[in-house]
């Protein structure tokens, strides 16, 4: 993506802002709409994860943007790596998936603050200059998914595997042929995962972890 503003013409004090989003619409929209507050100018954009990180060393922006659904490189990634390089980093996310996992996700991996697409103007302005100035911001029914989330017991990396493959439409056979373990294995490991996703079969599970974002249809 090419920059949007050179770092040199933005005024001191101004918020230099990153987007990241791989719909070239979101983008130009969010570069519009910050230009009309005198104390935020877009200084880049990047279209996917790995062009966010590259970005982010070139401009080292006050606050980034940060999608979590991108091509390659996805939003956790990008947020993984770049506060891995620059702790300091101030990134909130924007996206359209209000999953409980998708939020934990995204706020584990470093971010600062968790927003929905449809907010209103005003509000991720807010969000942005809170996110600027170091604190936390998530709306409220962003922080109740996540308090959701945290009192929910917790799927094993097996679980994870079962489920997303699962997910794929396979049967318990083709499950176990795939991760190398036996059909009893796996019929134990869907049975943990129905009592903590609190479903009684396996299409409730699937529907339940999609909802959630525990796993993403490819």
């Amino acid at each position: 993506m090419n920059d949007v503003k050179n770092d040199a013409n933005v005024s001191p004090g101004v918020i230099r802002l990153l987007v990241a989003d791989d719909h070239a619409i979101v983008r130009d929209g969010l570069t519009a709409m910050m230009e009309q507050h005198d104390d935020i100018s877009v200084v880049a954009e990047a279209a996917d994860g790995r062009e966010a990180v590259e970005q982010f060393r070139r401009h080292r922006p006050d606050v980034t943007l940060m999608d979590l659904r991108m091509p390659g490189m996805d939003g956790v990634e990008a947020i993984v790596t770049i506060r891995g390089e620059f702790p300091d980093a101030h990134i909130l996310v924007l996206t359209t998936y209000d999953g409980d996992e998708d939020i934990y996700r995204g706020l584990h991996a470093g971010a600062l603050g968790y927003l929905l697409k449809d907010a209103g103007r005003d509000r991720l302005v807010e969000a942005i200059r809170a996110v600027h100035a170091g604190r936390t911001h998530l709306a409220p029914e962003v922080a109740a998914k996540l308090a959701e989330r945290m009192r929910a017991p917790n799927l094993t990396a097996r679980e994870r595997e079962v489920l997303h493959l699962l997910a794929r439409g396979m049967s318990n056979g083709e499950v176990a042929a795939a991760l190398f373990i036996t059909e009893a294995t796996v019929k134990t490991h869907v049975n943990s995962i129905l009592g903590k996703l609190d479903v009684s079969d396996r299409t409730q599970a699937v529907t339940t972890a999609l909802k959630r974002g525990l796993v993403q249809l490819e």
